[in-house]
This record gives C-alpha cells, sequence and structure tokens, in this order.
C-alpha cells in the first residue's frame, strides 16, 4: 500500500508521511514540484509560480533533512516520482539517512528514474536520451555496490497510459523501454544479475476490469520472455515482473467526483486480480486538485477493504483459466509484440522516441478516444451521460503562495553559511567525471554534502550534455 503525500513545503509534507504512517501505511510514495524535477531552484525564473504546487520542493540537502525528519527509513520503503534528477534526490535520501545513523544496505525503496517515457509523455526532461541513459547506469551501479536492497528504476507505463495510449500500447512501450534499459546496463559492462532483479515497473489500471487484468498477466509473460530469450538470464529474480499499479488519474472526472470513488475501487481490483505488489490509489479528488486529508484517507480504505476484507488476495492470479481472461490475454500480448517487433525494426525504444514513432502512435489514439467521448460512443458517467444540472462544492487542497517565498529565503540562507570554495571545487569535479566518462554520483554525493544545491549540480550536467530539444 502506498499513498503520495509530496506536495508543498519538506516541512509539510513530513507532516503529511507522519500522517499516513499513523492512519496505518506501509510504504510512502513522494512526488515533486516540476521545479525540482526539471533540475531548477526554486528560486530561478522559471520556476516562479510552480513551487510545491504538484509535488514536494526539495532545492538541497537542508530540504532532504526536513522531509525525512523522525521517519524510521530503515524501517519503511519510499517511492521517489522523480526521472531526470533521480540521481540527486536518491543520493540526498542516502545522505540524510547517514546522518541518522541508517546504513545504506538497509534502504529500501523505488526511484522511479524512468527518462525515456519523458520524452513521450510528460516532458520533464533535461539533457538529450543518451546521456540520460548514461545517468540511469550509472544509478545501477551506484546502487549494486550501496543499496542492494533499492529498486533502481521503475519503468512507467503509466504516463503513458495517462497521456492517451491503449492498454496495448502501453505495455508495449513500457516493455520496449525496458529492454533499452537492459541492453544499456549490459552495454556499459554491468553483469545481468546485479541490476535485473532490482528492476521494476509502474502501471495504471483503468475501468475496464477484465482488459485491466489480461494486461497485467500479459505483460508478466512478456517480460519472463524477454528476459530469458532476448538476454539469456537464467535467474528466475531477473525474469520477474514486479509491478506498482496507481489507479487512472485521466479516467476521473470534476463532474460528480464522489463517483470517482467507485471506478478506483474497480481499478485497484484490477491491479490486485493481475497479481499487482504495490498499489496506490487516486483520492475522489484527482481531477480537482491536489489530494486533501479525507480524500487520501478515503483512498487509503479502499487499500486496506481490498487487502483485509475481500479475499482477493488469497491467490495470485484468481482469474486464471477463465476463457474470457486467458482469450483477453493472448490477444493484448500478441498485439504489444507486433508492436515490439515493430520497434526494433525501427532500431529500439530511443531511436524509436527520437524518430517522433512512440508519439504518433499514442497522439492517434489519444484522438480517437476523445472522438469515441464526444461523440457519446464511449460512456463516461456523469460526464456524457447521467450529469447533474448543478454540482456541489467540493473541497480542494490549498497552495499556499508564500510557499515560494519561503523557499526561496532558505535557499539564501543557505548559500551565506556554505563554503563557497568547497561547493565551487566539488561542482568542478562532477563537470570532470561527467566529461571523462567516470560515474557522475560519486562527485555529485560530495557536491551535495557540502551543500550544492540541485539547480547547481542540474546546470554543471546541462553544461556538459546539453538541454534537449524535441
Amino acid at each position: 500500500m502506498r499513498q503520495y503525500a509530496g506536495f508543498g513545503t519538506a516541512e509539510s509534507t513530513n507532516e503529511r508521511f507522519h500522517f499516513l504512517l499513523e492512519k496505518g501505511q506501509t510504504g510512502l510514495s513522494c512526488a515533486f514540484d516540476l521545479p525540482t524535477q526539471m533540475g531548477y531552484d526554486s528560486d530561478h525564473p522559471r520556476s516562479d509560480g510552480e513551487v510545491g504546487k504538484v509535488g514536494v520542493a526539495i532545492d538541497s540537502i537542508e530540504d532532504m533533512r526536513l522531509l525525512l525528519k523522525d521517519l524510521p527509513l530503515d524501517r519503511v520503503t519510499t517511492s521517489m516520482t522523480i526521472n531526470a534528477t533521480a540521481p540527486i534526490l536518491l543520493l540526498l535520501y542516502e545522505l540524510v539517512a547517514e546522518e541518522q545513523g541508517i546504513p545504506s544496505e538497509k534502504l529500501g525503496g523505488t526511484v522511479q528514474n524512468d527518462i525515456l517515457k519523458e520524452y513521450v509523455a510528460r516532458g520533464t526532461y533535461i539533457y538529450p536520451p543518451r546521456p540520460s541513459m548514461r545517468l540511469i547506469t550509472d544509478v545501477f551501479t551506484y546502487c549494486s555496490a550501496h543499496l542492494p536492497l533499492w529498486n533502481t528504476i521503475s519503468i512507467s507505463g503509466y504516463h503513458i497510459r495517462e497521456a492517451g495510449s491503449t492498454a496495448v500500447q502501453e505495455i508495449a512501450f513500457t516493455l520496449a523501454n525496458g529492454i533499452a534499459y537492459v541492453q544499456a546496463a549490459l552495454d556499459a559492462d554491468l553483469e545481468l544479475r546485479s541490476f535485473a532483479p532490482r528492476l521494476s515497473f509502474f502501471w495504471n489500471a483503468h475501468n475496464d476490469l477484465f482488459e485491466e487484468v489480461a494486461k497485467f498477466r500479459a505483460a508478466r509473460r512478456m517480460w519472463a520472455t524477454i528476459m530469458r530469450d532476448r538476454f539469456h538470464a537464467t535467474d528466475a529474480r531477473s525474469m520477474m515482473l514486479r509491478f506498482h499499479t496507481q489507479t487512472g488519474g485521466s479516467t476521473l472526472t470534476a463532474q460528480q467526483p464522489e463517483v470517482n470513488l467507485m471506478r478506483v475501487t474497480i481499478q485497484a481490483l484490477a491491479a490486485v486480480l493481475g497479481g499487482t505488489q504495490s498499489l496506490h490509489t487516486n483520492g475522489f479528488d484527482e481531477a480537482l486538485g491536489l489530494p486533501t486529508e479525507h480524500a487520501a484517507t478515503l483512498a487509503l480504505r479502499t487499500q486496506q477493504v481490498l487487502a483485509y476484507e475481500s479475499g482477493a488476495v488469497a491467490t495470485p492470479d484468481p482469474l486464471g483459466g477463465s476463457y474470457y481472461v486467458e482469450s483477453l490475454t493472448n490477444q493484448i500480448e500478441a498485439q504489444a509484440w507486433d508492436y515490439i517487433q515493430r520497434i526494433d525494426e525501427l532500431g529500439g525504444a530511443v531511436a524509436a522516441i527520437e524518430s517522433g514513432y512512440f508519439q504518433d502512435e499514442i497522439e492517434q489514439a489519444a484522438y480517437e478516444d476523445a472522438r469515441a467521448v464526444d461523440s457519446g460512443e464511449r460512456v463516461i458517467v456523469g460526464l456524457n451521460r447521467f450529469s447533474e444540472p448543478e454540482e456541489d462544492r467540493i473541497d480542494v487542497f490549498p497552495v499556499d503562495p508564500r510557499l515560494q517565498r519561503e523557499q526561496a529565503q532558505r535557499l539564501m540562507q543557505l548559500r551565506a553559511g556554505r563554503s563557497t570554495d568547497a561547493v565551487g571545487r566539488c561542482l568542478d569535479e562532477v563537470k570532470r567525471v561527467a566529461q571523462d566518462g567516470g560515474n557522475v554520483l560519486y562527485p555529485i554525493k560530495d557536491a551535495l554534502r557540502a551543500r550544492a544545491t540541485l539547480g547547481e549540480v542540474s546546470d554543471v550536467l546541462r553544461e556538459v550534455f546539453g538541454s534537449y530539444q524535441p
């Protein structure tokens, strides 16, 4: 079970982490605001108006200390939704744990670290695809040596589906990205068994119960086949498709938002029946804004009812053997293999993304779905059928505009109280290693320990790698 609590300041997010732990949460998930995702400090001009809005703002080790204050990091697992700046956030997490006396080998969690889907679906990339792939394999190598319990990547179909893809495209494009990551790691001379067991996936769950169950089942079979036949894995752990599922944010409506509770329940049930190992349920107010505590609590209770009352978790594949589900699984798998063959013909996922193939396919699927909704062919309850003339007002989580000013003030104090010379030397070493081809996580960790900011580290890498322009 996971529930997002990351938005606003590090201090306020820490309070929500403790709130969720008191409610019986067993894992924590943290999303970061757009400036943090894009490698900008909170006082950068491009951060104006975005600080703390869609996630928590993290500029330095000081913020990470506040975020993790008094949390039992050796007893909770933390999932961080971060990609382009994933190495920085992971190292900040490790540094704070070290300050708390917790050895790195006891830390458990996941860093999303899936940059390829950013070029396809979300847009929070910084560097071009190929140097970004280098950063990902650097994370693999570093965690293999220092954080053996950490999931080094969460290969994400979630955002691909949110961008408008079909269920088939979600698993095909995501598994193709997974193939690219495995090949990049092998090309960097990593041994398969050193990183493959820590790969994980992140899927979306939509409303078509049986299609979603079949999608999860097909994805598990396909990944096992890919790892066995393409990469010659012999360890069963390297062939496992371990995955987290989040209910579909794009399926939820601002109209009659309480109806979203039923949608989320169906989606969560599909994930459980499909074999998910980890689950996040969206708040019913997802289409309106950040979740209120009331909405977050109901979302968590949905998971708990499924876990403790439904009986659905008694077996990992309860619908296996159903004629309909088996047939649908085979159909989805066959169509996904067709996509992967086409991607291979284009030169793999990175080349297919650079050519715009993924993007064009998703755009066409999104257009066709929107047309079906507009025509009424696909019914959305409360939106294009069974609508109400007047909607009841729903409380929406307030975002305080003072957050940005307070965060900028904290940054000013940080810079005034640190050794400018020490930070400069550390950043010079980051630049040297980035240019020479070594693992950049080691000099980045030293820079962050010296209280360099996320934006300063990202700017050094921008200087070396360049910025991506689609």
